[in-house]
């Protein structure tokens, strides 16, 4: 059931893009757009698609007033949700919770700056709220794997790792050094995390010779927890570099 509804919604995902080019809507300027945002590391492209996708979620939710940290708040919901869909083995809900957790995360901040309110409060709660979100969504992996070597590693890894990339940015922003780059932000995460849990049940069935669940999604949390602490790492370096050489001038 699950890849079924993925197989529809990528379908319609390519129509949509099919449409977007060729009323050359890509060509649009976006203000909403937020200049604290990484790099998408599957391009530009990919991202001010879904931006136009999911602008009509928007547009909606600012009709029945829906603010900011409603979206906030369900990206906690969606967050907690797969973390109790995976420690209860049902990965293709918990894929598609975090799914929804990162649609919710992207709306929050273009509602915001569409009712001209985001401000450094928001930021904060934005910032934090994605945390608990994301620590939800893991104890729930960790739970799953809790009888397999691999994946409880890698989960465990990937926890930290997650954090450690989100706190070197915070931390080297509040030392006014700004660092967004490194791969496995926080939207390569759920959406690797995401898709890993809703393929997952089939790939483990087709090809993972007794292996009921962890097939796919144990490897995607390894490269997860791989990406997580080399971005870390990169990071911490690399503000370090830029606060010394301030410092010397």
């Amino acid at each position: 059931m699950g890849l079924r509804i993925l197989l529809g919604v990528l379908a319609l995902s390519a129509i949509s893009m099919l449409i977007w080019v060729l009323t050359e809507k890509y060509k649009s300027f976006d203000p909403l757009e937020s200049q604290s945002r990484g790099d998408f590391v599957l391009g530009g492209f990919l991202r001010d698609w879904f931006y136009w996708f999911v602008d009509p979620l928007r547009r909606f939710a600012i009709l029945i007033g829906m603010g900011p940290l409603s979206f906030n708040l369900l990206g906690v919901l969606f967050g907690v949700l797969s973390g109790v869909a995976f420690a209860s083995g049902h990965l293709a809900l918990g894929g598609w919770s975090i799914l929804l957790g990162g649609i919710a995360d992207v709306l929050d901040g273009r509602i915001a700056r569409s009712l001209g309110i985001a401000d450094k409060r928001g930021a904060f709660l934005d910032s934090t709220l994605d945390r608990f979100a994301e620590v939800g969504m893991f104890c729930g992996l960790i739970y799953l794997f809790r009888d397999s070597q691999a994946g409880l590693l890698f989960a465990s890894i990937g926890l930290g790792g997650s954090v450690l990339v989100s706190y070197t940015r915070a931390r080297g922003e509040s030392l006014g050094v700004s660092c967004k780059l490194g791969l496995m932000q926080r939207a390569e995460r759920l959406l690797l995390i995401g898709l890993g849990g809703i393929l997952d049940p089939t790939i483990s069935a087709a090809w993972g010779s007794g292996q009921s669940f962890g097939f796919l999604l144990i490897p995607l949390l390894g490269l997860l927890s791989i990406g997580t602490i080399g971005t870390s790492v990169f990071r911490t370096f690399w503000i370090a570099r830029q606060l010394k050489e301030e410092s010397s001038q």
